[in-house]
């Protein structure tokens, strides 16, 4: 079936008028996967690829600062800067966990910013 489409497609037709639309995004958004990604920022110039990926918009991104953190806390500072200012454009999020982990997600991922305690539900044969 696939050859007969292409035969048509590039073959002589008689009548001039035939053609076959080819959707191409149609078979990209079925490949289309959420990457969860760690990264590690060691200088400011790291970002490239963080932000890069960030754009794409199926990056969730770990992002270890502490190498950039002990080494110079004003670079961090304006990395952090940068990486929010794209965030915000994508109308994403962003969230540190401990002193030294950032996650960012896109925008149709939330981060749940605070812990939530396991609920213990007494099975119902219990009668306390």
């Amino acid at each position: 079936m696939v050859m007969n489409t292409l035969k048509k497609m590039f073959g002589s037709s008689s009548s001039g008028d035939e053609y076959v639309e080819i959707d191409v995004n149609a078979q990209q958004e079925k490949d289309v996967k959420v990457i969860v990604k760690p990264f590690i920022l060691r200088q400011y110039d790291d970002i490239n690829d963080i932000l890069n990926s960030i754009r794409e918009g199926y990056t969730i991104a770990v992002i270890d600062m502490k190498p950039l953190k002990t080494k110079d806390i004003i670079e961090l500072k304006r990395a952090i800067a940068k990486i929010k200012k794209t965030v915000d454009a994508i109308e994403g999020q962003i969230a540190a966990f401990g002193d030294s982990t950032i996650i960012v997600t896109p925008k149709f991922a939330e981060i749940q910013r605070t812990p939530q305690s396991a609920v213990v539900k007494k099975p119902d044969y219990i009668n306390e």
